[in-house]
């Protein structure tokens, strides 16, 4: 799929979605509300069989600012997801899921923020992030140790362990340059191993505004929870090798994060039938080994347990 350059927004907010029509309105009628223009609505749809194709043509013709709309094969998260950022025209690339909404200073406050940053140092950094209330007005997830921050999301994870929803932008380009990892054909790969990927290399801009609205729902789909463990266990493979080779170095703030992981990273390897040798060649430090080593009696013990309940 091309690529489009150069661009002509300075934000492209991106929906992918899935069978949402009863909610994507929740999105739109945020969009209209604005008061920062300067965007776009891309949204990619992943193959719905409701009314949303109807639902986002109306829009279209009567829309006071620019929707595109792109329809695939159903194909998972990750490729709506990479097929929105290579469409993208907007500057700044900024999710917001399709049935969730946001209060009408949302990119207005995200522009002042990334505006605050220093022209020589923008280069480092990769967005703003911001936090979330549900529709009942009430925080979710904890707010940053200050009203402004600049870290990354591993620092947040460990140093502040800091847990919850969060929403923020991020740079096109850099999405561009350092795509969503994948463990193979439509296999899904947890967002964490990309945003690791990003965190080592760029800081965020963390800021204590709520600007998103989460809506929890209980057939909320949006984090794909499997009950069994062998699907997308290549996926969540990757995750865990991840930990252990890209984050292993935050051990003492988290231990047992890590011991969890290592325990994971066997159980999901032995599902993916990844056998020892290949899990100890796919860690690349010799702590992370013995950790791996020293979790394999208990890894054992819960992939006996899946191969019973599964």
């Amino acid at each position: 799929m091309s690529m489009v350059e150069p661009y002509i927004f300075r934000y492209t907010v991106f929906t992918p979605t899935y069978n949402r029509a009863h909610t994507l309105s929740r999105v739109y009628e945020s969009l209209k509300n604005q008061t920062f223009q300067n965007f776009e609505w891309l949204i990619v749809d992943d193959g719905s069989t409701d009314r949303t194709d109807e639902l986002v043509k109306d829009w279209i013709k009567s829309s006071p600012f620019l929707i595109r709309y792109v329809v695939l094969e159903h194909s998972g998260k990750p490729a709506a997801v990479m097929a929105g950022i290579a469409q993208a025209r907007g500057e700044h690339f900024l999710i917001l899921d399709s049935d969730d909404s946001c209060v009408p200073q949302a990119l207005e406050r995200f522009d002042f923020h990334w505006q605050e940053i220093d022209d020589s140092l923008r280069s480092e950094f990769i967005g703003v992030t911001a936090l979330c209330r549900n529709q009942d007005g009430e925080l979710v997830g904890e707010r940053f140790p200050r009203d402004t921050l600049d870290s990354d999301a591993i620092e947040i994870k460990y140093r502040y362990r800091l847990q919850g929803e969060k929403w923020g932008f991020l740079r096109t380009k850099v999405l561009r340059d350092q795509p969503w990892p994948l463990a193979g054909a439509n296999e899904f790969v947890p967002e964490g191993v990309w945003w690791t990927k990003l965190a080592k290399q760029y800081k965020t801009r963390y800021v204590n505004e709520v600007l998103r609205i989460y809506h929890m729902e209980y057939d909320d789909d949006r984090l794909m929870n499997q009950s069994d463990p062998r699907r997308y266990a290549a996926g969540h493979v990757l995750w865990h090798q991840t930990i252990l080779n890209e984050e292993i170095g935050w051990f003492r703030y988290k231990p047992l994060a890590f011991i969890r992981s290592a325990v994971q990273y066997a159980r999901f390897s032995w599902h993916a039938n990844d056998g020892v040798g290949t899990q100890w060649a796919g860690l690349s430090n010799m702590f992370s080994r013995g950790l791996w080593f020293i979790c394999l009696p208990v890894a054992m013990a819960v992939t006996a347990r899946d191969h019973l309940r599964f």
